[in-house]
């Protein structure tokens, strides 16, 4: 592609996301009428389209539809079509204003006027039904849409960062943003029809969900008894250690019944004390029902409709002012719920798409789950919120050895915070499948919640690439929310590269993915759509997505190779049996006499961290291959790697990636727990250990252009374990993965061994 061209294709493509159709038409026509450009005269052929048709010159959108049905490309072949379709229809209606909208190109949620001879349209009876008109088949806020079937990526560098588009494209072309040197291709939805008459759903199964509601209760309890004992006792120790103290005969006293009865008042008071949380951390506000009314008609209908029939008030609305896309959900009873939407989700989805979602949330309240939820978030909040101050501390703070102490305290809160959030993880991921099911029940749409959640993922993305990191928003609220921010990384930037159905491939395919879901905290996307186009299929509805079933081809070995240290740990209580019964034979015999041994059995603690050892040297090698520059990846072979839906963690492929590093700054990312390449194919997720000793620190390199070196991994969350990470100056950082594993397998070898001879 001549240089020229790249920058008259953007400047076109954001000219049209602007509304300014004219200037567009001016930059696109020369490049649509190439024949040397490939893709770039297709995605300036569509943009024309769409100039074309909201100017009003329908014959020329039209003529260009024709010639864009001939093209080789199957999927603009199926756009065209589309398109044309429509574009005849307003032809026949002869429209007589030019900025009345047309059926394919909408550009707001207002709804196609009626030919002339039709009768008037009334609104229908069920308020949950919601029918949208046929000719809008695309949704109209999405700044981020990603490409369902994309054509080729184009690559493009651009000197200068272009800003974001003031007003989206809804949902055509990919955005142009300051953080991607690159052009998004043709992009569109199938906007699979909704159920207009459906039967009810059979009854799920609530045993699972209610038991793990109440043991996310008693595992929390239990956690935070075990912390505060530990904390009681540890400060005990210190004054007695100290002269002239006495320890507090309080401190020595059992917690338990105390603890029980506060987190059993929490509860109550949990959507009040949020409140406060959520409005003076974040800058929540109350919402109200109109202006949800002015984004989504549907949305309102959904909530009166479905509070009315449970006898229930209408849940309180609160807004969070965030660009992400997210809803939570909180309260003790389903009389002070409260849903609070971000801002970024009511601009990011369509009507239908933000009314179902609001009735997932309702799902949430029917099952209860929420007020243990609550609960978490109300426990753990302040708890991040006190990890955020120590760390912005730490950050003012410019001598190393005063920095240091203060890192290491933010570091253990971070710990901390991350052992109470993960007793939800479980229920985290179950619920998520109970509310998609209720909320599909109450709409008759789970294509629109397909979209949702793929828009929502997007919309995570796109924040994290903008700010260039996680933001706290994000992480502390994530337990909460439909989308994880973690799984949204590589799902919501791919889609330019790989269709949804590629990428989603691995959730419905790999025979053990949920063995890699166990720290996750949201269930597997593909699976949460595989079984929303179930749904879909019940009710004898087309899917949003198509997933073809494939015969799997992961080999057991692998698998048993992957969990090879955790297997070590059931063998060694076998081995520890069969030294036990040993000891007694040769007791019995009078041969050895070891009974002062086994009578402690301390020593069965010995036998497994020798079985965990065993097992993680038999998976070194396997998962920490030597890196050759003759088999490594690069950037381009990412997609490849990402839609193999028998991959597992343990099949190691050398990578070489580049891209911009992109996390947290200072204290708060001291652990590398933030860190992403935003590569020319997606944002991945790095791994990195940090090196003592070494000059250059991984939070030097933020921001700045790297060469990744390591290991991919598809798993749940696809990730890199990080090799060295280079600058383009030639500073180099290391990041020790085989040497940690190797001295934790000789660790563990060391310490079982000394606890089995000595008990």
């Amino acid at each position: 592609m001549p240089s020229h061209a790249k920058p008259s294709l953007e400047a076109g493509l954001i000219a049209l996301k602007q509304g300014n159709y004219q200037t567009a038409i001016a930059q696109l026509e020369p490049i649509a009428s190439s024949q040397n450009n490939g893709t770039a005269s297709l995605q300036a052929q569509v943009g024309l389209v769409m100039a074309y048709a909201r100017t009003g010159e329908v014959p020329k959108a039209i003529a260009i539809s024709q010639n864009l049905i001939e093209s080789n490309n199957p999927q603009v072949q199926e756009w065209a079509t589309r398109a044309l379709e429509h574009l005849t229809k307003r032809k026949k209606r002869d429209r007589e204003s030019k900025n009345v909208e047309t059926g394919f190109v909408a550009f707001d949620n207002s709804t196609p006027d009626p030919p002339p001879d039709s009768p008037p349209v009334t609104p229908p009876e069920n308020p949950t039904l919601e029918e949208k008109p046929e000719e809008q088949v695309i949704e109209t806020k999405s700044d981020d849409t990603p490409p369902m079937v994309p054509l080729p990526r184009l690559k493009a560098t651009v000197a200068t960062p272009l800003p974001p588009p003031a007003a989206p494209l809804n949902g055509f072309m990919g955005s142009v943003t300051r953080t991607q040197a690159k052009l998004f291709g043709v992009i569109y939805w199938r906007q699979a029809q909704r159920a207009k008459a459906w039967q009810p759903l059979r009854k799920p199964k609530l045993i699972p969900l209610r038991l793990l509601t109440a043991g996310t209760f008693i595992a929390l309890f239990w956690v935070m008894r075990e912390i505060l004992k530990f904390a009681m006792g540890f400060i005990n120790l210190t004054l007695v250690k100290l002269p002239y103290l006495e320890p507090l005969q309080l401190l020595y006293s059992n917690p338990t019944k105390l603890l029980l009865i506060v987190l059993v008042i929490l509860i109550g008071v949990s959507p009040w004390l949020l409140d406060l949380l959520l409005a003076n951390l974040y800058g929540q506000r109350e919402f109200s029902k109109d202006i949800l009314n002015a984004h989504s008609r549907e949305a309102v209908r959904v909530l009166q409709r479905c509070c009315q029939q449970r006898h229930w008030p209408l849940p309180k609305l609160r807004i969070l002012p965030m660009a992400a896309p997210i809803i939570l959900t909180y309260g003790s009873l389903p009389r002070n719920a409260r849903i609070v939407v971000s801002q970024g989700l009511l601009e990011q989805l369509a009507d239908d798409e933000i009314a179902i979602i609001y009735a997932t949330q309702l799902g949430h309240i029917a099952h209860w789950d929420f007020s243990v939820m609550s609960l978490l978030l109300l426990v753990t909040l302040p708890i991040y919120k006190l990890y955020q101050q120590i760390s912005e501390l730490g950050d003012k703070i410019s001598r190393e050895i005063w920095r240091w102490p203060v890192t290491i305290v933010a570091s253990l809160v971070y710990g901390l915070w991350g052992l109470l959030t993960g007793t939800g993880l479980w229920l985290s991921r179950l619920r998520l499948y109970y509310s998609d099911r209720v909320a599909s029940e109450i709409t008759g749409n789970p294509n629109a919640l397909i979209r949702a959640l793929l828009k929502i993922s997007i919309g995570i993305a796109g924040d994290i690439q903008k700010e260039e990191q996680t933001s706290w928003q994000l992480e502390s609220l994530n337990l909460l929310i439909p989308v994880g921010h973690q799984q949204s990384l590589s799902l919501g930037t791919i889609a330019s590269n790989l269709s949804f159905e590629s990428f989603l491939k691995w959730d419905t395919a790999n025979p053990y993915r949920q063995w890699f879901t166990i720290n996750n905290s949201h269930s597997l996307m593909g699976d949460r759509i595989e079984r929303l186009c179930k749904i879909a299929r019940h009710w004898h509805l087309d899917t949003e997505l198509h997933f073809a079933s494939e015969p799997s081809r992961v080999k057991r070995q692998s698998f048993l190779l992957q969990i090879a240290p955790w297997l070590g740990i059931p063998l060694g209580f076998l081995f520890a049996a069969l030294v036990w019964l040993t000891w007694q034979l040769a007791f019995v015999l009078k041969f050895l006499n070891l009974k002062w041994i086994y009578e402690d059995w301390s020593f069965i603690t010995g036998c497994l961290l020798i079985g965990f050892s065993i097992g993680t040297v038999m998976r070194i090698n396997s998962f920490f291959p030597d890196i050759k520059s003759a088999t490594v990846q690069t950037d381009d072979y990412l997609p490849n790697l990402l839609a193999d839906p028998c991959a597992l963690p343990i099949d190691s492929v050398s990578v070489r990636l580049a891209g911009k590093l992109l996390g947290r700054q200072g204290t708060s990312n001291s652990l590398a727990q933030d860190l992403i390449l935003q590569s020319s194919t997606g944002l991945v997720k790095l791994h990195h250990i940090s090196w003592l000793g070494q000059s250059v620190n991984h939070q030097d390199l933020i921001g700045r252009q790297i060469i990744v070196t390591g290991w991919f991994r598809r798993g749940a969350t696809p990730w890199i374990d990080v090799h060295t990470l280079e600058t383009q100056s030639g500073k180099t950082i290391h990041s020790p993965h085989p040497i940690w594993s190797t001295f934790l397998a000789v660790a563990a070898q060391a310490l079982g061994a000394y606890v089995f001879l000595t008990g």
